[in-house]
């Protein structure tokens, strides 16, 4: 019998991946997408998992507007850090392993390199805050559950759903015809979803627990990538390169956030590519969609 698997926020770009890679490693997948349930409702949490019974919960929901959460914390608190509670409970009255995936921003960027899991977060805002209370919450309520961190999250799917991803924001600014300010003193780890699902799938297949970075194979800043962007689908946009402090954003966010994939890659699993590689991977996916 495979074994199963619940995965919350299961129509999201990383959600659907999640779900056609387990699939396709024959697990029984139950998805479950926000409409349907919302993680903060713990009643219907528990319900809904003592009736399939998985083997492994996996929480892809997440409460991702960031600047907005500076003038409403309480709803970032819900999702991110209440929400998984919830979830945690819901899965220590059946045994079951969560995952769950937090964020880069949960470091302060100070230390001007990739960070590691033996790094100490330093969350800067509201929805940073709330990410890492989530993170604590597992780890308060399950012995072993397994916390992956990752950055900026793309994927085909961000082509048809409403809030898009930044691939899909810089392709419309190009389509604007007007110039496009991008921040070129910010620089993270960009991160393709079908391969965030694929190493996942490693992860829960070598029943490994803890935390884990899984970030884009390159550091780049967003005008790098903005760039790469433009050069894989050969347009040529006025794209100018602007700072923090030129582009002011209610929440701080934090200047180098890119995350070393140094513990998963001692484990076995094989190394994010480039990002050049990666956009090209996207564009080809989402050719094919």
């Amino acid at each position: 019998m495979s074994q199963k698997v619940a995965i919350f926020g299961s129509a999201g770009q990383l959600g659907v991946e999640l779900c056609r890679e387990l699939a396709s490693r024959g697990y029984f997948v139950a998805g479950f997408e926000r409409s349907r349930i919302d993680i903060t409702d713990r009643e219907l949490i528990e319900r809904s998992l003592a009736e399939i019974d998985p083997s492994v919960v996996i929480n892809a929901a997440a409460y991702n507007q960031v600047d907005v959460a500076e003038t409403e914390p309480q709803a970032a608190v819900a999702v991110n850090a209440l929400g998984v509670r919830n979830l945690a409970l819901a899965c220590r009255q059946i045994d079951a392993r969560l995952v769950h995936f937090s964020t880069d921003y949960v470091f302060d960027g100070a230390a001007g390199r990739p960070y590691t899991e033996d790094d100490a977060p330093h969350p800067l805002g509201a929805y940073a805050v709330s990410k890492y209370a989530g993170e604590l919450y597992a780890r308060a309520y399950l012995e072993d559950p397994l916390l992956i961190r990752t950055s900026g999250v793309y994927g085909p799917g961000g082509a048809v759903t409403r809030r898009g991803n930044f691939v899909e924001m810089m392709l419309r600014l190009a389509a604007n015809g007007q110039p496009i300010r991008v921040v070129d003193d910010h620089v993270a780890s960009p991160t393709y979803a079908p391969l965030l699902a694929a190493r996942t799938a490693d992860l829960i297949d070598r029943k490994l627990s803890g935390v884990f970075h899984v970030g884009g194979g390159t550091p780049i800043s967003w005008f790098q990538f903005a760039a790469a962007i433009f050069r894989e689908r050969n347009l040529k946009p006025e794209l100018r390169a602007t700072t923090a402090r030129e582009y002011r954003t209610p929440a701080r966010r934090p200047p180098y956030s890119a995350l070393s994939n140094g513990k998963m890659e001692s484990m076995g699993l094989k190394p994010m590519p480039a990002v050049e590689e990666a956009i090209e991977l996207y564009f080809r996916a989402r050719a094919g969609s």
